[in-house]
Formats: C-alpha cells, sequence, structure tokens
C-alpha cells in the first residue's frame, strides 16, 4: 500500500527503499487500526439513519423532529472539536482517542432509552462533543507519520472507513431489527444502539495500549527506522518552505476561511447522503430495514473505492485541486439526478444514489491535502480542526432543512437540488480560487 518510490533530492536510491519499507511498516501498524476506530465511529453517528425507519413512527416523531436531532450532533462538535484537537498535539493521540472513543461508545447505548425529542437532542449533541476531535484529530496525527506526497493515500485508506461502515453498518442494522425486534421487551432500534456502542467502548480501552504518539516512541520500529523517518519529515518540512505555525495568525488569514467554505459545501452533500439515504431507498419502494441496509451497503462500496482510488491517484500524480473539485463535481450531479427521478425511476435514483456517495466521499481524502500546504505546529492542530468543526455546521443545517422540507411537501426533491447546488460551489470555489501546487516530490509552494 505504499506509494510508488519518487526520486527525492539528496536521497540514495537505497535509503529510498529503505524508507518506502519503513512506511508501509508504519502503514500497516496504524492504518487499518484507525480504520476500526473510524467504522466504529460513522456507525455509532449514522446508525440513527437505519433505525429511523421503524423509531419514528414507534415514538411518533416527525421528520422535522428527526432532521434537527440528526444534525444537533455538529453542534457538539462545532464547540468542542478545537480544543480537543489542540490537547492531542499537547497529551498525545493515545489518551485523546480513548477518551473520545469510549465517550462516543456509552453515550450511542444510552441512546436506546430515549423516548422524548429533547433528550433525543441532548444525546445527539452529548455524541458530537465526544466524537469531536476524532476525525481532525486523526488527520493531524497521521501528520506526524508521513511526509505530505505519502498522505493522501493514507488519509483516502483511513477516511475510506467512514464508507466501509456504510457497508457494514446498514446489513448489521437491518439484521438487528428484523430479528431483535421485541427480545426482552425492546424494540429493533433499541437493540441496534446497544449492540453497535459497546464494541466502541471496548475499542477505546485498547486504543491506549495499542496507538504509538510518535515514530520517535515507536518500539515497533528499529531505531535506523526511527532516524530515517524522522530525517525524512525534516526534509519534507523544510521543503514545504514557510508555513505558519501560529493558530492566532493561522485564523486571521483568508486561506484557512476559504477552505472552511469550500469543505462546508462538500459536507452539506456528505451529510445529506448519510442520515437521508436510508430514507431515498425507502421512498424508491424497499420498505424492509434488511433490504435497505444491503442496497445502502453495496453504494458505500462503491464510495469506498472510490475514495481509495482517488487519494492513490492523486498522490500519484501530486495533485489535489482536480481530484477533489471533480469528485465534488460528480457528486452534485447526481443529486441532481436523484432530485429530478425521484418519483418516476427506482433504478436511475438507486444508481445515482450510488455515484453521488461516490463524488461526495472521493473529494474528501484529497481536500486534507490542502491545509496541510500552508499550516504546521499549533496552527495545524487548530487550523484542521476550525475547517472541519465550522464546516460540519452544514452537517447541522442541511439534515435539519431536509427534514423541514419533507415534513411540509412530502418530498425530498426540493431539498436535494439546494444540496446539489451547494455541493457545485465547491467546485466552483476550488478551481477558481485554490492554485496550482508544483509536482515535486514534496512540494516546494504554499497558497498566495
Amino acid at each position: 500500500m505504499s506509494t510508488p518510490s519518487i526520486a527525492i533530492p539528496g536521497v540514495s536510491v537505497s535509503e529510498q527503499s529503505e524508507l518506502d519499507g519503513v512506511y508501509r511498516k508504519i502503514f500497516f501498524r496504524l492504518i487499518p487500526f484507525l480504520m476500526v476506530l473510524w467504522i466504529l465511529a460513522w456507525i455509532d453517528r449514522v446508525n440513527i439513519g437505519f433505525v429511523k425507519l421503524t423509531m419514528l413512527d414507534d415514538l411518533k416523531w416527525s421528520e422535522a423532529v428527526y432532521g434537527l436531532g440528526a444534525g444537533i450532533f455538529f453542534l457538539g462538535y462545532f464547540f468542542f472539536e478545537l480544543p480537543s484537537n489542540l490537547l492531542l498535539q499537547k497529551i498525545g493521540a493515545r489518551k485523546t482517542i480513548m477518551r473520545i472513543t469510549i465517550g462516543w461508545g456509552i453515550t450511542s447505548i444510552v441512546m436506546m432509552f430515549v423516548k422524548t425529542p429533547t433528550m433525543f437532542y441532548f444525546l445527539r449533541f452529548l455524541l458530537g462533543v465526544f466524537e469531536a476531535g476524532f476525525y481532525p484529530g486523526i488527520i493531524l496525527y497521521l501528520t506526524y507519520w508521513f511526509p505530505n506526497n505519502r498522505r493522501a493515500k493514507a488519509f483516502g485508506m483511513f477516511m475510506s472507513a467512514s464508507a466501509l461502515a456504510g457497508v457494514i453498518g446498514g446489513p448489521l442494522a437491518g439484521f438487528v431489527m428484523n430479528n431483535l425486534n421485541g427480545v426482552n421487551g425492546w424494540q429493533g432500534w433499541q437493540w441496534v444502539f446497544l449492540l453497535e456502542g459497546i464494541p466502541s467502548v471496548i475499542a477505546g480501552i485498547v486504543t491506549f495500549f495499542y496507538l504509538t504518539d510518535r515514530p520517535q516512541q515507536a518500539t515497533w520500529l528499529t531505531q535506523r527506522e526511527r532516524d530515517l523517518v524522522q530525517a525524512d519529515l525534516e526534509r519534507d518540512a523544510g521543503a514545504m518552505g514557510h508555513r505558519e505555525h501560529s493558530l492566532l495568525a493561522s485564523l486571521k488569514d483568508s486561506k484557512i476561511w476559504l477552505l472552511i467554505l469550500i469543505f462546508f459545501c462538500i459536507v452539506a452533500a456528505n451529510s445529506s447522503l448519510t442520515f437521508y439515504g436510508p430514507t431515498l431507498v425507502k421512498e424508491v419502494g424497499f420498505t424492509n430495514p434488511l433490504t435497505v441496509g444491503w442496497i445502502m451497503s453495496a453504494a458505500y462500496l462503491c464510495g469506498a473505492a472510490g475514495m481509495i482510488l482517488n487519494g492513490a491517484h492523486s498522490d500519484r500524480h501530486q495533485e489535489s485541486r482536480y481530484h477533489c473539485g471533480v469528485a465534488a463535481a460528480l457528486g452534485a450531479v447526481a443529486l441532481l439526478v436523484i432530485a429530478f427521478v425521484l418519483k418516476t425511476s427506482p433504478l436511475l435514483t438507486l444508481a445515482a444514489l450510488a455515484l453521488a456517495i461516490v463524488g461526495t466521499m472521493s473529494a474528501i481524502p484529497v481536500f486534507w491535502q490542502m491545509p496541510n500546504r500552508f499550516l504546521s505546529g499549533a496552527a495545524a492542530a487548530g487550523g484542521v480542526a476550525l475547517i472541519n468543526s465550522v464546516a460540519n455546521l452544514a452537517g447541522f443545517g442541511a439534515p435539519w432543512m431536509l427534514g423541514l422540507i419533507k415534513t411540509s411537501t412530502g418530498s425530498l426533491s426540493a431539498g436535494l437540488y439546494v444540496v446539489a447546488a451547494v455541493e457545485v460551489c465547491a467546485t466552483l470555489l476550488i478551481l477558481m480560487f485554490i492554485p496550482r501546487f508544483q509536482k515535486t516530490a514534496v512540494a516546494k509552494t504554499s497558497f498566495h
């Protein structure tokens, strides 16, 4: 899974070969475990989209109640993500990620006892509070281990776990809802929250003993391997030229707010597909939760492939603008198709849903190459968290908007047109305002 070797000035062929082997070792040590954690986080975050198929009827809630509850998760993200990422930089990834993982697991379990909209809103907000910092924290954490020219594939593999979670989570939720409904007097959706929350608590404990904060602390690397990686990361940082280290200074920079706006547009589409994908499948005639789960599983399998392939292709060609912008455009066009044919063509709706997931999710790992071009140190820790937390307010607004429209009109089409228009703005902003970067082993350019 290593990136094909690129000649690096000042590095011999033999040393480059050694580095390839070391990074391969690091990749297989870290990425699969981080993917498991992200799968658990994603399942606990989005299982609400599947339990909604029966939970709303059981509790007599409207689509508007669901939309607000699904999205309010991101308010917790917004308020607590930045301090969580700064804490990670201070105390290390092991302790921070352990706290996050155990917290969201316990909250997910408690969700099984929700009875009122107020309790639903509170627990969804609390889930966001606990999970805040995980995603941007891992983005920051991987910069401690991989140089610039190897990150897109590492990001892509890690982030593909969100798509893999869809592959696993849909059929799992459907199976539990169909087969455990009524057991011990609990509804199927209650069992989903319980059985999907417990593994996260266990994984949080394992995290403390498994993860290593920095390469120089990795006892599973030899001293020679640690020195090679440290020298390579220092060479990469030097070749990147001046990057902002001060968090306060980076917050005053218009470039970081441009990135926030771009990612906001991508997140609006991603969260809409996440929380309303199962509803779209139900609307074209598939009402069995297990069937809905398998259909969404197939769509997310395509999304996972897209994320991995797009990230690898971006690394190979040392290009991120078009890889992100074109992927977002594909997602926007597919959303337009869904909105147009939702009531008339089930097959075309499902095909467009899969393409929308592929396009939107494939844009995400490549996007995260852009902030690392000009931020490091505290600015990277705070900047990445700020981008993710502010942009994820779209995750609050988009589902709420869709829920309100569905409640008032009975259809999601009008809301999907809005979401598609927002996502196409991401493509326009990238192509108009993000500069091209020089194609070198380690890019030597920054924003201008």
